[in-house]
């Protein structure tokens, strides 16, 4: 089965530039076009795609207002959001309102169809250096703004065994289950195991939200290179 796409953007130039992209691949298909927020949720309702490509700013119902409500309502749709400038403060608030990834407009053909693929696939998609600058600048400027992990996020970590601790703390610097590994020497399987864990314990989504989290919970400090102390082997 191919992957189903919704495109959301007000601009038609950029709905049928990225349709004319995504159809040539064998395993995508765009099954619709969206040209707000609102017209975004009534599609993906109908036409229960596996991923939205969701422009951020479009007239009426935003494009993280939608993010949001499709999070809220359970839908299955991943959502990935289109944006002109990697450091725009919006991105870092759909990232909160449980977006799996963003893009560049500019990005290219073969980016694009692999975005589409990792977020179909249920990972998130988490640049090491370009998405992790944009969570470390504004996750200090979010602080208390709605949309974030519910309850109070420092109590949280204490939940966490010290091997999930270190897991977490690279998957916010963006490393992906075959580095951590690599990393912690473990097998990818056990990295995976930790990971879907992690999410459990704290109530989130996805690998994004995980981050998102990292750095709110002062876990993860902007500009911090070092990482945590090794576990011990209870912490396995």
């Amino acid at each position: 089965m191919p992957i189903r796409v919704l495109i959301a953007d007000d601009q038609m130039m950029v709905r049928q530039g990225f349709t004319v992209l995504l159809n040539t691949q064998p395993d995508i298909e765009v099954v619709g076009q969206a040209v707000d927020g609102l017209d975004a949720l009534e599609q993906v309702a109908g036409l229960a795609p596996d991923v939205v490509l969701m422009d951020i700013r479009m007239p009426g119902l935003s494009g993280i207002e939608a993010t949001r409500r499709l999070v809220a309502a359970g839908a299955a749709a991943r959502v990935l959001v289109l944006t002109t400038f990697d450091l725009d403060e919006y991105v870092y608030e759909a990232l909160r309102a449980g977006a799996s990834g963003f893009l560049l407009k500019d990005a290219s053909a073969d980016q694009l169809a692999d975005a589409v693929r990792v977020v179909a696939s249920g990972e998130a998609l988490l640049a090491p250096t370009v998405t992790r600058r944009l969570i470390a600048e504004y996750a200090r400027l979010a602080d208390g703004a709605p949309g974030g992990p519910a309850g109070p996020p420092g109590a949280r970590v204490t939940e966490l065994t010290g091997r999930e601790t270190e897991v977490l703390v690279h998957i916010a610097r963006g490393l992906s289950n075959a580095e951590i590994a690599g990393r912690l020497v473990v097998a990818e399987q056990t990295v995976k195991t930790h990971v879907g864990r992690i999410l459990v314990k704290l109530g989130l989504r996805d690998r994004t939200q995980a981050a998102v989290f990292a750095y709110e919970s002062g876990l993860v400090r902007p500009g911090l290179r070092s990482g945590p102390g090794p576990a011990s082997p209870s912490g396995e």
